[in-house]
């Protein structure tokens, strides 16, 4: 028997930083298209019911002692995993908020520049906010994603926001020389972040944003004027696909590295190998390198259990400029202004069995069709039945279907799929596919200032010499308390998986 479990993550409020102030003049107002968020706590709550949280369900299938280990961060196509450090290096901009629709004009000052993201496995990202309205969540985790997971996938700007990080700072770390090439004036590290901020901000969010230093806005302005549209950078390592499945006895495959590294290197599990798996290329011959464009195949010798394994691949590397990280819980997604060499990593998942289906599956966001696609595929002899939401979808021995799972915008999710042999996959995180709405004056996004700020302390509100920060407030339990309401009383979806006998019926 095959089974999904869903559970729901709630996730909590925190702040960026920022101030209020204001600033004479102003640019015209754009209004972004996408999602309106952060309109008070009212509406906070109401949006928390809208999205429907999942109550947890109850796991069948596979045994708990049997079911291999939920992978933390499920649907990761690979790359780099990071954890928000904080703001570094920043300088005062001036947002100008409602004047439409009737609501009432008003300007909210914030920082505006570079982010650093530790990395798991070692390195050091630097990164500009692309969601303006949007809070961060102290020591939130972050992935490395596809533009098309995320508001850049639907912008038709992206890639002048791309042209911007390669042209500005700290890609280009001679200040003098970069504010001779805008005709600014002097830059500092602080109001070259600045400008550069604000005219991705101006891309990512149509947000009628300035630079208080009037030199990091002739930078932003010049920024904004000459950006030209440049291509999505290339994975810093992914595989694809992440999961196949087969019979003992087969080399199972391929799986293909894509890379920006110039090499990277390949381990299989060591209880794979202690079951005679091995990582070859088509021909059997073990690898344990390889580089962009390479096929891997998981070797299952004839007398292999039913089961499943995983390779991993891993290099350290810089991060290609211009990739999008976005919070495994709700915050706020950035994009990358430059890297150290880093870990990346990757991972790709095979499951065997000698009769039935033998179902590999994979999950990744879509924010075209506004939820999760999971991915399944029955490289078996008989018929793969899994049920979602009612419904029962069966593909057929040597059939691959996707199955798109509506998840609300800005709702968390978290559910594991389990079956023979151990077989065990996790796929949780925030379906973030725009960015937020300019919330009109007055709404209870609770902004403070400070004359010393700290913000390398993303996400608390409050705190003595703190500069003002958006998005949390002393109401921050009360929506907490919300969301763990509605986990306990909300109608749970359990997703089933299960065998079943070859039927001509397709659905």
């Amino acid at each position: 028997m095959f089974s999904v479990s869903s559970a729901s993550t709630s996730s909590s409020t925190a702040a960026t930083e920022g101030s209020i102030g204001s600033r004479s003049g102003s640019r015209r107002y754009q209004e972004q298209g996408g999602t309106r968020r952060g309109h008070g706590l009212v509406r906070a709550a109401a949006a928390m019911l809208a999205a429907g949280l999942v109550a947890a369900g109850t796991l069948v299938g596979a045994s708990a002692a049997s079911a291999a280990p939920a992978d933390e961060t499920g649907q990761h196509q690979g790359g780099a995993t990071a954890v928000l450090d904080g703001l570094k290096t920043w300088d005062s901009a001036v947002l100008h908020t409602g004047g439409q629709g009737g609501e009432k004009a008003g300007t909210k000052e914030l920082p505006a520049g570079l982010f650093e993201l530790d990395v798991d496995g070692g390195g050091q990202l630097k990164t500009y906010c692309i969601d303006i309205h949007n809070p961060t969540q102290e020591r939130a985790k972050y992935l490395e994603t596809p533009w098309d997971q995320t508001s850049l996938g639907a912008n038709e700007n992206a890639g002048k926001i791309r042209w911007i990080l390669q042209h500005s700072f700290p890609q280009v770390d001679d200040l003098a020389a970069l504010a001779k090439e805008a005709g600014s004036g002097p830059l500092t590290a602080k109001t070259a972040a600045a400008g550069t901020q604000v005219a991705i901000w101006r891309f990512s969010d149509k947000a009628e944003v300035e630079a208080k230093d009037e030199h990091a806005e002739k930078l932003a302005d010049w920024l904004e004027k000459s950006a030209q549209s440049l291509a999505e950078p290339k994975a810093s390592v992914a595989l694809e696909p992440a999961a196949v499945s087969g019979k003992a006895g087969e080399r199972v495959g391929p799986v293909t590295v894509r890379t920006d590294a110039g090499q990277v290197s390949v381990t299989p599990p060591a209880d794979a190998a202690a079951g005679g798996v091995t990582v070859t290329d088509k021909d059997g011959k073990p690898v344990t390198e390889a580089t962009d464009g390479t096929g891997l195949y998981f070797d299952i010798p004839e007398d292999a259990a039913d089961g499943s394994a995983s390779l991993t691949v891993q290099a350290n590397t810089s991060v290609p400029v211009g990739r999008v990280f976005a919070g495994l819980t709700k915050s706020q997604t950035m994009i990358l202004a430059g890297s150290s060499e880093s870990t990346v990593t990757a991972a790709a998942t095979a499951t065997w069995a000698d009769k039935g289906p033998v179902p590999a599956i994979t999950a990744e966001k879509n924010c075209a069709k506004g939820g999760v696609d999971i991915t399944a595929s029955n490289e078996g002899d008989e018929d793969f039945t899994f049920e979602l939401a009612g419904t029962k979808h069966t593909i057929a021995a040597g059939e691959t279907r996707t199955v798109t799972v509506p998840v609300a915008e800005d709702q968390p999710y978290d559910f594991t799929i389990t079956g023979p042999g151990g077989f065990s996959k996790n796929f949780k995180g925030v379906l973030d596919c725009a960015t937020a709405g300019t919330p009109a004056p007055g709404d209870d996004t609770t902004t403070q200032s400070g004359a010393q700020p700290t913000p390398a302390q993303t996400g608390t509100t409050g705190g003595q010499g703190d500069l003002a920060e958006t998005g949390g407030s002393s109401a921050t339990p009360v929506i907490a308390g919300v969301a763990i309401a509605l986990v306990v009383l909300g109608g749970g979806a359990v997703f089933l998986l299960r065998r079943k006998k070859p039927q001509s019926s397709g659905e």
